[in-house]
C-alpha cells in the first residue's frame, strides 16, 4: 500500500489532475516537504482501520482515502453475497472536523455498491456504534473518530458483526481489496442519500442495555456531579444514563458542552491529561461538587477527579479508577459470585487488580494492549461457555461492564463511577478515601507513563532502534525477568511489546499504534506509599536515562 520516495511526485501530479479546483489550489500551495510527507505512502489500513492527520494526499485522512477504504469494505461485503449486503453497515461519527463529511461519503459509497446503510442522524459515542451493530444485525460497523488524538487527526474504525473491532484476518482481507482499487476511478458513489437515518430508537435501546449493568445504588439528595464532554459526543448519552439512574444534580461545563472539532478550551481533548479538567475543577469548587468526570471526543474513555476530605480535588489515573471499580463490583457481587466470572485487563494495566480479584476468588486474565483484545475475549467466552465476562479495563482510561457492546464505554463507566461515589458518600467517605483503603489492604501502588514523541522517518527509525536496544542490549541488575511478546511463548498473539519484571514492580516498552510515539509504562508497589514513590523514581531514572 506504500509509495516509494521516488513515486510521491508522480502521485502528487496525479492528484493535481483529478481533484477539484479548490483542492488543486491547496495542493499548489504546499511546500516540498509537505508534499513529500502527504504523498510518501498510503495511509495504513490496519486492524483499527485508518487514522491520520487530515489534509490532502495519500498519507492523509480525506474524502478520497475514506472512499477508497469504504470501497474495499464494500467489495468484501459484496463477495459475501446478498445476505451480507441486506444486513448492511451502520455508521456513526464524533465531533471532529470533517467527521460528518467522512461519514456521509462512507454512506454514499456503501449505498452506491447496493449495500443497506444506516447513518446516525447526529454525532454518537463509539460504544453506541458497537452496540448498534448487533442491535441492527449488521455485518459491519464504521465510526469516524480519532478518539482522544489532537484536533489535526481523524480516523475510521471498522467493526465486525459481533460488535467488536475487526480481527487481523478480516483486516487483511479488506486490505487486499483496497490494494486493487484506484482511488479516483474505482469508487462507486450514490448521490441519492439512500441510507437509513437512525437515532432515538437506538439511543433508547442502548441506554436500556447500559442501565441493566447498574448496581441500583440510590443517589443521595444533594450529590453534585460536574461533567465535561470536552466538546465531544458524550453529552447526550452520559446525561441520559445519569438521569435514568436518578442523578439529578449534574452540572455540565458550559464552555465544553457544545461539539467543536477545534477543541478550543484544551490543548488536547484527552481525559488522561489533568489539564483537561481545569475548567471543571473551577466549577466543582464553586458548587462544592462530590465528583467530576470527563469523556473524550467519541466518549469511550473517561477521566475522574474526586474531592478529598480537605476539599481539594485529586485527578485519578486510569489504573486507580479501574481498581476502584473492580473492588466495588466484587464487593457488591461477592454473595452471588460464580466460578465463571472473569475480569480481563491488558498486560500494561496494574497488577493490583490481580490481588483484588484473588481476594474475591474471581479469575483475571491478561490480553495485549488495546481494548479490541478485551472485546475478543467476550466473544470467546460466549462461544466456549467456560467463562463469563464481568468487567474489562485498561490503564488508558477504558472500562466496560457487561456484553451489550464490545468496546470500552464511558457511558457505562460514568454510571458505575457515580454509583460508587454515591455509595461511599453514604458511608461518610469519598473515592479518594476508598482508594487509600484499597492501598492499605493490598499495598501501595504507583504508576507512571512516559511518552516520547519521535516524528517523521528519522523518528520511526529511532523508535525501531530503541525497541532493538531494549530487546537485545538492555542490561540491569534490577531485572528479574524479561517478557518479549514478539518472540516469547506468552500464549498471546505476537506483538512488539517488552515487559521487564523487577523487584517490587515492572516496566514495559511499546511503540504507539496510532501516533509517532514510544511509550514506557512503570509500576512499583510497597507496604508504604513513600517507599513505592521512591522505588518509582529510581526505576524511571534507571530506564529513561538509557534513551538519550
Amino acid at each position: 500500500m506504500g509509495s516509494t520516495s521516488m513515486q510521491y511526485e508522480n502521485e502528487y501530479e496525479l492528484w493535481l489532475k483529478k481533484v477539484t479546483k479548490s483542492e488543486r489550489a491547496v495542493l499548489c500551495g504546499m511546500r516540498k516537504a509537505e508534499i513529500e510527507d502527504a504523498f510518501c505512502k498510503s495511509l495504513n489500513f490496519g486492524t483499527g482501520g485508518l487514522r491520520g492527520i487530515m489534509g490532502l494526499g495519500t498519507n492523509r485522512m480525506n474524502i478520497y482515502t475514506v472512499s477508497k477504504a469504504t470501497q474495499g469494505i464494500a467489495d468484501e461485503i459484496n463477495e459475501m453475497g446478498n445476505e451480507a449486503k441486506e444486513r448492511g453497515v451502520v455508521i456513526a461519527y464524533d465531533s471532529r472536523n470533517s467527521s460528518y463529511e467522512f461519514a456521509l461519503e462512507t454512506a454514499k459509497v456503501l449505498s452506491g455498491n447496493g449495500i443497506k446503510t444506516y447513518l446516525f442522524e447526529s454525532l454518537r459515542p463509539t460504544p453506541e456504534l458497537s452496540f448498534a451493530v448487533r442491535y441492527l444485525n449488521c455485518i459491519r460497523g464504521i465510526v469516524i473518530t480519532a478518539s482522544h488524538n489532537p484536533k489535526e487527526y481523524n480516523g475510521y474504525k471498522v467493526y465486525g458483526e459481533d460488535g467488536g473491532q475487526i480481527p487481523p484476518d478480516v483486516a487483511d482481507r479488506i486490505i487486499k481489496y483496497i490494494d486493487e482499487i484506484d482511488i479516483f476511478d474505482d469508487i462507486k458513489v450514490s448521490e441519492k442519500n439512500e441510507f437509513i437515518s437512525i437515532g432515538k430508537e437506538v439511543d433508547e435501546a442502548y441506554l436500556a442495555a447500559v442501565y441493566k449493568e447498574s448496581l441500583r445504588t440510590e443517589i443521595p439528595n444533594g450529590f453534585q456531579i460536574v461533567y465535561t464532554p470536552l466538546h465531544g459526543a458524550g453529552n447526550l448519552l452520559v446525561r441520559g444514563i445519569l438521569d435514568k439512574m436518578g442523578a439529578k444534580n449534574v452540572f455540565v461545563v458550559p464552555e465544553q458542552e457544545e461539539p467543536n472539532g477545534d477543541f478550543p478550551t484544551v490543548d488536547s481533548p484527552n481525559p488522561e491529561n489533568a489539564e483537561a479538567f481545569t475548567l471543571a475543577i473551577e466549577y466543582a469548587q464553586k458548587y462544592n461538587a462530590d465528583l467530576i468526570f470527563g469523556t473524550d471526543p467519541d466518549s469511550d474513555r473517561i477521566g475522574v477527579v474526586v474531592k478529598t476530605k480537605d476539599g481539594d480535588y485529586k485527578v485519578l489515573n486510569g489504573n486507580q479508577t479501574g481498581v476502584l471499580i473492580c473492588e466495588f463490583l466484587l464487593k457488591k457481587l461477592n454473595k452471588t459470585a460464580n466460578s465463571k466470572l472473569t475480569i480481563v485487563k491488558t498486560i500494561v494495566t496494574t497488577e493490583l487488580a490481580v490481588k483484588i480479584a484473588s481476594k474475591y476468588s474471581i479469575d483475571i486474565i491478561n490480553v495485549l494492549t488495546g481494548f479490541k483484545y478485551i472485546g475478543e475475549k467476550i466473544k470467546e467466552f460466549e462461544m466456549d461457555n467456560q467463562r463469563e465476562f464481568l468487567f474489562g479495563f485498561e490503564e488508558s482510561y477504558g472500562y466496560l461492564k457487561g456484553t451489550y457492546c464490545r468496546d470500552k464505554d464511558a457511558v457505562v463507566a460514568a454510571m458505575l463511577i457515580t454509583e460508587m461515589a454515591a455509595e461511599y458518600k453514604k458511608q461518610g467517605k469519598n473515592l479518594y478515601d476508598a482508594l487509600i483503603d484499597i492501598y492499605k489492604s493490598y499495598g501501595f501502588y504507583e504508576q507512571c507513563l512516559e511518552t516520547v514523541k519521535l516524528v517523521g522517518e528519522a523518528g520511526k527509525n529511532k523508535i525501531e532502534e530503541l525497541m532493538k536496544y531494549f530487546r537485545d542490549d538492555f542490561k540491569s541488575d534490577m531485572v528479574k525477568q524479561k517478557i518479549d511478546y514478539l518472540n516469547d511463548a506468552t500464549g498471546l498473539p505476537k506483538a512488539n511489546v517488552l515487559k521487564f519484571i523487577v523487584s517490587n514492580g515492572w516496566f514495559a516498552v511499546r511503540p504507539s499504534g496510532t501516533e509517532p510515539k514510544i511509550k514506557f509504562y512503570f509500576e512499583t508497589y510497597s507496604d508504604s506509599q513513600q517507599t513505592a514513590k521512591e522505588l518509582m523514581a529510581f526505576l524511571k531514572e534507571n530506564v529513561m536515562q538509557r534513551i538519550e
